[in-house]
């Protein structure tokens, strides 16, 4: 049974998606601030984390942050509406999805479930991809870039594997995410610019020129085909 942490300091709205989640099958943990956060994630190592960004004390930016330090363990923002700079930030920070208060607990378990399916579907396939510099090990998750091994979150390993297996196709933003989220929902098309932004960060020798993933500006991204 996949385990997931909800950190949620409104209790009602805690309950409500323990009580979902549970239904859909996963074990859940629940807690109400940052600082039990990082320490039930270091201790119980969870499948996936349900982050809510207005949390006492820790902020959800900082447990993201801390997160990060330590894993890639996937994780679906919860943040309030209207607050876009911090979509941004969470984004960027590694965070593989999210949703704005308020939600349809329904959609929530929707976006757990492809999230997770980021990490259990690419170990059904035997497939090694390879473009230029780039080598992905799709069943165990691994991808390296000039030799170097590169840590990704699931969501960035997916995103790089779909520009990869296809170099010089342009994608624009919405494929990107439908690619992502397997399933045609509601998202930011944004989130997938501060997904490139932070795969750039790990793969390019030069993240102000771009090698490999380049942009198509007015439409999206591809891989290099040269």
């Amino acid at each position: 049974m996949q385990r997931i942490l909800v950190v949620e300091d409104e209790m009602q709205i805690a309950r409500n998606l323990r009580d979902y989640l549970e239904v859909a099958g996963f074990e859940v943990t629940v807690v109400g601030d940052g600082s039990s956060a990082v320490a039930s994630a270091r201790g119980d190592r969870p499948d996936l984390i349900v982050l809510d960004l207005g949390l006492p004390g820790m902020d959800g930016l900082d447990v993201a942050r801390e997160l990060r330090r330590a894993g890639t363990t996937p994780i679906v923002m919860l943040t309030a509406r209207g607050e876009e700079s911090d979509r941004i930030v969470g984004l960027e920070l590694g965070a593989d999805d999210y949703l704005v208060k308020p939600f349809s607990p329904k959609e929530l378990v929707a976006r757990v479930r492809a999230v997770l399916r980021r990490t259990s579907g690419a170990t059904a396939s035997a497939e090694i991809l390879r473009a230029g510099d780039v080598q992905m090990d799709l069943p165990k998750m691994r991808a390296r870039v000039a030799g170097r091994a590169v840590d990704l979150t699931p969501t960035e390993f997916q995103l790089l594997a779909t520009l990869v297996r296809e170099p010089g196709r342009v994608f624009t933003r919405g494929q990107l995410l439908d690619a992502l989220h397997g399933v045609t929902i509601e998202s930011y098309e944004r989130a997938i610019d501060a997904h490139v932004k932070n795969l750039r960060r790990k793969i390019e020798p030069e993240i102000g020129r771009p090698r490999y993933i380049l942009t198509v500006h007015g439409v999206g991204y591809r891989f290099a085909d040269d």
